[in-house]
């Protein structure tokens, strides 16, 4: 018969894919360690801080079920969409050398907009039914929102004690507005284990720590050192969001090959072309001069979905410069 400190702990690890991908963003655009977060890097980080909390060997505690969830283009949007095809399969081949499974809901129009609708309740009901019948020991869930809470109550009813990995971070965009990501204190308050990620990575006494490096995808460039950006090498990179719009290159200077064109709208809603796109910003074909636009602008759309010559509308608004740049940018429709 086993021994009590013998015995695996089971894990099951639950995404909330849209909340993952906002995350992985912020700290591949934002933040100054300028790269994606690492499934694999995260998970081996999971299995740790459940050894440390749970006081058991780490050999001991393993990952037996992962799952991810998210609203997905359909294949005819998506092949309108330059290589988005691609980069989705590109990701569930990453998710599935980690052992991820995918779950998938169409991303549904409401009055010109893409949502996703009901992804929220499938992860709810997959991972209590997960739970009851694999008996997780710990469950853990990447996740922000206080909607989950009545999960949790559910989970701990099965004997499941309940980790959620959550990160608190703020950032200004190029209009000069604050964009705050925070974590439902109900939901913290709930759940055995609350790790606040952002915490560990900005902690500077473990900015070295193997464990925290390889929370991030490893890229062929210095992860801390300043450059300037440039499309010719997708090793450089620019110091702060500040700086995106002050680095112009050729390709971003006035484009004096399109023609003035009247504006018979001038306060509403225009469309035009993406001309360039950089690490985080882009650029959209707008005479007199090229629109500046930041990937916080982007509305219902990712900023891994667009490609140069996508179709686009938006708004035009004023930096705190007063100088004129896109807003509410979302991609046209075919």
């Amino acid at each position: 018969m086993q021994s009590v400190s013998s015995r695996l702990t089971r894990i099951g690890v639950f995404y909330d894919g849209n909340y993952f991908l906002h995350v992985s963003n912020y700290y591949n655009y934002s933040h100054e360690r300028r790269s994606r977060i690492s499934i694999s890097g995260l998970h081996a980080f999971i299995r740790q801080q459940v050894a440390e909390l749970e006081g058991v060997n780490e050999r001991l505690c393993q990952i037996v079920d992962a799952h991810y969830f998210r609203g997905r283009l359909n294949a005819h949007e998506a092949n309108q969409r330059g290589n988005q095809l691609f980069y989705d399969r590109l990701f569930d081949d990453i998710l599935m050398s980690e052992g991820v499974v995918t779950h998938y809901l169409p991303v549904k129009t409401y009055q010109g907009y893409r949502q996703e609708k009901g992804i929220d309740v499938w992860l709810a009901l997959e991972a209590f039914e997960l739970a009851l019948y694999k008996k997780f020991d710990v469950v853990v869930l990447i996740t922000s929102d206080g909607d989950y809470v009545p999960l949790i109550r559910k989970l701990n009813t099965v004997g499941s004690r309940i980790m959620v990995l959550s990160w608190d971070f703020e950032f200004e965009n190029e209009q000069g507005e604050r964009q705050v990501t925070r974590t439902s204190q109900d939901l913290l308050e709930e759940v055995s284990y609350p790790v606040a990620m952002h915490a560990l990575i900005d902690d500077r006494t473990r900015r070295n720590d193997t464990i925290i490096q390889n929370l991030f995808v490893k890229q062929g460039r210095p992860t801390f050192t300043p450059a300037i950006a440039s499309s010719s090498s997708s090793t450089s990179f620019v110091s702060s969001e500040n700086s995106y719009a002050a680095n112009f290159e050729d390709e971003d200077e006035p484009n004096y090959n399109l023609i003035d064109r009247p504006d018979d709208d001038p306060t509403g809603r225009k469309i035009s072309t993406i001309r360039s796109l950089k690490s985080g910003y882009g650029f959209i074909n707008y005479p007199p001069n090229n629109l500046f636009f930041h990937y916080t602008s982007l509305i219902d759309t990712d900023f891994d979905e667009l490609h140069v010559d996508d179709e686009v509308e938006f708004t035009i608004g004023q930096n705190a410069e007063g100088k004129d740049i896109a807003i509410d940018v979302s991609l046209v429709r075919s």
